[in-house]
């Protein structure tokens, strides 16, 4: 792998995977942004207000459909498994409802090689962000911190957002995540699939982004989806992931 990895180019193509659930209203516009700076795959998670046709609709976007919702988890699981099959090098993973601005993309497309690329939502680059989510967020980063092990990785000590979905994952990483899924199905899996990256003693770096808030899906299930994979976190300390 060389010192970036733009879009193109033998061995360095990337796929934007953006997992969508009942966002027929915003789709077709992601995913087309998207689009204008590398291939996109849209999975939709069981949508019943026709997310699959609007994507399907946007020319050159790839969609694959679950019959039944299986969640966040699943559906970038699902993502990495085409992406690998098609021979794509990297993922990006995205929000589909305009959180994350693809125009941000080229920050990940062109970020120095890393088997994990995470968007830190800066402060000074926050749009109509309500105080309770930028709390979760700060205390969801200090308690995972607390929980990786991985020191001797290429990358900065103390990860500065560790609850950003927006993502650039390798192929090594996709493989790993893919060998040995996270258990969580929600909110959760941000945290595993970054501890278990981590704990491989995988490259992880960082990319400043703008971040808007449009609504959000986090709910107190999924706040305990995610409490319960920090707390696997901190019980396996110094042991592999996820495997019994």
């Amino acid at each position: 792998m060389t010192d970036a990895m733009p879009r193109g180019g033998a061995g360095a193509r990337v796929l934007v995977l953006i997992p969508a659930h009942q966002e027929a209203a915003n789709i077709a516009a992601v995913a087309a942004g998207a689009l204008r700076h590398a291939p996109v795959l849209v999975v939709d998670d069981a949508s019943g207000d026709g997310t699959a046709e609007a994507a399907a609709a946007v020319a050159g976007v790839q969609v694959l459909r679950h019959a039944t919702n299986t969640h966040i988890a699943r559906a970038v699981l699902d993502g990495m498994a085409w992406a690998l099959e098609n021979r794509f090098a990297a993922v990006v993973t995205m929000d589909a409802g305009f959180s994350h601005d693809p125009e941000e993309l080229p920050a990940f497309l062109w970020a120095p090689a890393a088997d994990l690329v995470l968007g830190v939502r800066r402060a000074d680059r926050l749009s109509g962000v309500p105080w309770h989510r930028r709390s979760l967020s700060r205390a969801g980063t200090a308690l995972l911190n607390r929980a990786l092990d991985g020191r001797g990785r290429d990358g900065p000590a103390r990860l500065a957002d560790c609850t950003s979905g927006y993502r650039r994952y390798s192929r090594r990483a996709m493989e790993l995540l893919l060998a040995d899924p996270p258990p969580s199905r929600a909110h959760g899996f941000l945290l595993e699939s970054l501890a278990a990256v981590d704990r491989a003693g995988m490259a992880i770096r960082e990319v400043p982004i703008r971040y808007a808030f449009t609504g959000s899906s986090l709910d107190f299930a999924a706040v305990g989806d995610a409490l319960r994979a920090w707390w696997r976190l901190w019980r396996s300390r110094g042991q592999p992931l996820f495997r019994r």
